[in-house]
């Protein structure tokens, strides 16, 4: 089944059944099988095999940014619907909410990331705003597809939901560590306060 689907080590872009602008937009763009290489590879704490990840491809269109695009706009609570995967440039997450004439950058991300898992999962506002930092080549999962795998390819869908919520675990772990870190370096600070408090009297 899958010789026929995905013919040769690499499928024309024809295979991704774009409009003549979509085309202009976009490109020389990976095939859907290099699409579906790297995301068996992405997915390492919840493994997909490579035909898993072709199945998954299907419900994915492809996107290209230009350096300096806002894609994922924090507190956006009506474009929640999209999650993103990395192929090739990075990403800049910024934190905005307070700050935005000078906006926080919190981490930078790049190929094999997985973008807005978090939104298209339980509908939530955007956490964070994301930024192309450098031309952005990804493909995009919306709701619809999701649901559709979940429909057609139960154990599928279920293995890719696994792998966005060990990436969503791993950031919250990561966010841990630096808010301890965080909290560490305050108490330094009032300790320090205290102690010239002291001293001055």
């Amino acid at each position: 089944m899958f010789k026929d689907l995905f013919k040769g080590a690499r499928a024309p872009l024809s295979e991704w059944s774009l409009s003549e602008a979509e085309q202009q937009v976009l490109g020389t763009f990976p095939s859907r099988e290099d699409v579906a290489v790297q995301l068996a590879s992405a997915t390492t704490w919840m493994p997909l095999s490579l035909a898993q990840a072709r199945l998954v491809v299907l419900h994915m269109r492809p996107r290209r940014m230009a350096l300096g695009t806002v894609f994922i706009q924090e507190g956006d609570a009506t474009n929640t619907g999209l999650m993103f995967f990395v192929l090739s440039g990075e990403v800049i997450i910024e934190a905005v909410e307070y700050t935005r004439d000078d906006p926080m950058t919190v981490t930078v991300l790049g190929p094999g990331s997985m973008l807005g898992e978090l939104a298209l999962l339980d509908g939530s506002p955007r956490s964070a705003s994301c930024t192309a930092g450098a031309e952005l080549c990804c493909v995009t999962l919306d709701r619809p597809g999701l649901q559709a795998l979940l429909a057609e390819q139960p154990e599928i869908g279920a293995r890719l939901v696994m792998a966005m919520a060990m990436r969503m675990a791993e950031r919250l772990r990561d966010n841990t560590v630096k808010l301890k870190k965080y909290v560490q370096l305050t108490r330094m600070l009032q300790d320090e306060l205290e102690h010239r408090k002291l001293r001055t009297r």
